[in-house]
C-alpha cells in the first residue's frame, strides 16, 4: 500500500481527511502558508502542535532540512486534514571570506568559550511563550538595506565552515538597530563569533537575533516594543566590516528573515481545499 493510500485509509477510519492538492515545492530555509476559512484550530509540523497566524497555518521549513517529501497538518472543524509539500535540494552558493585569524584557528580558550556560549543560546530555541508577534515583521533598519548572503555555505580563510543561517544587511556603524516585534530581551551579551549579540523572544517559538553590534542598549529581562532600539550597528566578533547579521528561528527552524519581513499574500502556500 503506498503512503497516500495508508493516509487515506487511515482518514476513513479515523474521521481525518486528506488534502489532495497538487504538491508544493519550498525551499530549505523558506516558510510555507497553508490558508485557512476561519474554522483553523491548530497546525501540526514534526509532531509539533501550535496555533495559526491570523487563521493560517504557518510552516517553518528549517534550513537543512532534506530534500523529500514533508507531511504538514491542521486541524479544521475539528477534523484532521494532512498535505505534503516537497523540500528542494540545498539552493545556496558557496562563499569564500577572509577575517582575523584568531578567528578560524581558535585557541583551545577560544574553542572552549565558543562551545559554552553556543550552549547557552541552543536552550532559547525550545521557548514556547504566547506569541506576541504580527506578519509582517518591523524592518530591523531603517531604511533596510537589500539583503545578502542567506544559507551560502562559508569558507574562512580557505577553511570550510557551517552555512550562514541569518541575513546579512550593510549599514554604517552606529546606525539604530530596531526590535522586530514585541517581545522579551532573553539574552544581550558578547560572544566570540556573533560579537556583541542580542537575542529577543517573541512568543510561538520565534526568536530574533542581532549581531555583530557596535553598542547595546537592552539588558537580560528586558521587555522591548516594535521598532524599540536595542542597540547599533557595529564590527564586532568575526566579521569582514560593519554590517547588521539578522537572523530568525521559529520553533527551532532557521528560517531567512525575508518573507517574514513582506508582504505575506506573496509566501508560498499549499493550495485551498
Amino acid at each position: 500500500m503506498t503512503r497516500r493510500a495508508f493516509v487515506m485509509a487511515l482518514a476513513l477510519l479515523t474521521g481525518t481527511a486528506s488534502h489532495a492538492a497538487d504538491m508544493l515545492e519550498v525551499r530549505p530555509g523558506g516558510v510555507v502558508r497553508w490558508p485557512g476559512d476561519g474554522s483553523v484550530t491548530a497546525c501540526q509540523m514534526a509532531g509539533e502542535r501550535f496555533e495559526p497566524v491570523d487563521g493560517d497555518c504557518w510552516f517553518a521549513i528549517d534550513l537543512l532540512t532534506p530534500e523529500g517529501g514533508l507531511d504538514l497538518g491542521r486541524v479544521r472543524d475539528g477534523v484532521f486534514e494532512s498535505t505534503t509539500v516537497h523540500v528542494g535540494s540545498y539552493p545556496y552558493p558557496v562563499q569564500k571570506l577572509e577575517v582575523a585569524p584568531r578567528h578560524v584557528d581558535l585557541s583551545d580558550a577560544d574553542a572552549e568559550r565558543s562551545r559554552l556560549e553556543s550552549e547557552r543560546v541552543a536552550t532559547l530555541w525550545s521557548l514556547r511563550t504566547p506569541r506576541r508577534f504580527t506578519l509582517p515583521l518591523a524592518p530591523p533598519l531603517d531604511p533596510m538595506p537589500a539583503a545578502r548572503s542567506f544559507g551560502n555555505r562559508r569558507v574562512f580563510n580557505g577553511q570550510p565552515r557551517g552555512e550562514h543561517t541569518g541575513i546579512d544587511l550593510s549599514a554604517a556603524t552606529g546606525t539604530p538597530v530596531h526590535a522586530v516585534a514585541d517581545g522579551t530581551v532573553v539574552l544581550a551579551a558578547d560572544h566570540f563569533f556573533p560579537g556583541r549579540a542580542v537575542y529577543v523572544d517573541h512568543g510561538d517559538g520565534l526568536v530574533s537575533m542581532y549581531f555583530h553590534l557596535d553598542t547595546i542598549a537592552v539588558a537580560d529581562g528586558d521587555e522591548v516594543a516594535r521598532g524599540e532600539l536595542l542597540g547599533t550597528v557595529g564590527a564586532t566578533g568575526r566579521v569582514t566590516g560593519a554590517h547588521l547579521h539578522f537572523g530568525l528561528r521559529w520553533r527551532g527552524a532557521r528560517i531567512d528573515p525575508g518573507p517574514m519581513l513582506g508582504d505575506p499574500d506573496v509566501v508560498p502556500r499549499v493550495s485551498p481545499n
